[in-house]
């Protein structure tokens, strides 16, 4: 009857799994900005909380001071990006001609190698390179506006983090009414630990952007493309959209080589560098620098930016890991999960050593203490 009792218990634990999933799947227009905005107003609660605090601003005031000083500074990225892509836009033409000549010259190589002769492998009137180069360097700033959700809600998402702010009491209060079995000194504990590990994550998200666009404009400030810091930090901020971004950013910088320099080593050399820094930046740099500051262990980290991904795309990839981060905190403080949230942690020494060597260890600490 245990047996039985324990099957029907697991079986409706899965089927709430999928029912949550599908409904998280299904809400996404709705959820994704909202979960955005939670993350945001962390970031820049900060401020909100120096106004009210040390200059007695009133929370109306602080809380648009907040949000008017987010809108500027997410402003002035944009503005720096536009500015640097519409010089790269305005020398397509310049850049497609190039390309489509270098195009041409390496079709007339492999047909003299390969002694073609009448029997061309691209017709004149068949393949217009300058074309189709043109045609596809157009779309780069298309793709770019359109593959993060993030600029459809650029109205929504203000919105919520203004009411995030200012409502915050209220919404306090609301848990305290939803978990009335609970201390108000507990839940106040759990939000707390919650802001703190989205700061955490943002903050070692910079780092990581910092470090990668460093890596990035080093590369190809010793390769000799031109506006190496720009590219560079341009690669490293759209990390923000996974596998999408690091295209774009690779992409850029090996098209102005292409087009200024007179090898296509260049261009090769620009894609082996990102691609490598790619590879630290997916396997160690950000598993460890934001895995470590939200408490998460490398393996789950990357299993849930899968996991997100299949869910939500590459929203989901972006959220990922914030999401992780409370999850581990709820399981560890609610009763019978707390496994799940001991699974999603940091593992201590004794996990990483053999069962020999903490033989030994426990030897010698025994042979100490005699």
């Amino acid at each position: 009857m245990n047996t039985k009792s324990h099957v029907s218990h697991s079986a409706l634990s899965l089927l709430s799994l999928i029912a949550v999933v599908f409904i998280l799947y299904i809400i996404k227009p709705f959820i994704v900005p909202i979960l955005f905005a939670i993350i945001l107003s962390v970031m820049i609660f900060p401020i909100q909380r120096f106004l009210e605090k040390k200059w007695r601003c009133n929370r109306l005031f602080a809380t648009l001071t907040s949000l008017t000083t987010l809108f500027f500074i997410t402003a002035l990225i944009f503005t720096l990006i536009s500015t640097r892509l519409m010089y790269f836009m305005d020398n397509i033409e310049v850049y497609s001609q190039k390309l489509g000549e270098l195009f041409h010259n390496s079709v007339n190589s492999l047909e003299h190698i390969f002694n073609i002769g009448n029997n061309r492998l691209f017709s004149q009137n068949e393949l217009k390179a300058e074309n189709i180069i043109k045609d596809n360097l157009d779309k780069i700033g298309v793709l770019l506006s359109e593959s993060s959700s993030l600029l459809s809600d650029l109205v929504l998402i203000p919105i919520y983090i203004f009411f995030f702010l200012y409502y915050r009491a209220f919404f306090r209060t609301f848990l305290y009414k939803v978990f009335r079995t609970r201390d108000k000194s507990f839940i106040n504990k759990i939000l707390k630990k919650i802001v703190e590990i989205q700061q955490n994550y943002l903050l070692g998200l910079i780092i990581v952007i910092v470090i990668v666009g460093c890596l990035n404009s080093l590369g190809l400030l010793l390769l000799g493309i031109g506006n190496p810091f720009f590219f560079g930090f341009l690669a490293a901020f759209l990390l923000l959209i996974p596998y999408i971004g690091v295209i774009i950013g690779s992409l850029l910088p090996a098209i102005i080589a292409l087009a200024t320099k007179d090898s296509a080593w260049y261009a090769f050399g620009v894609i082996a560098v990102f691609g490598f820094i790619q590879f630290l930046e997916g396997n160690f740099i950000t598993p460890k620098i934001t895995g470590s500051k939200v408490s998460v262990n490398a393996f789950v980290a990357i299993s849930s930016l899968v996991l997100f991904s299949m869910l939500w795309g590459i929203t989901g990839m972006i959220l990922a890991l914030p999401i992780t981060a409370t999850l581990k905190i709820l399981f560890d403080n609610t009763p019978g999960y707390e496994a799940y949230g001991f699974l999603i942690g940091e593992p201590v020494n004794k996990h990483l050593q053999s069962k020999a060597r903490m033989r030994l260890k426990k030897w010698k600490s025994i042979r100490n203490a005699k």
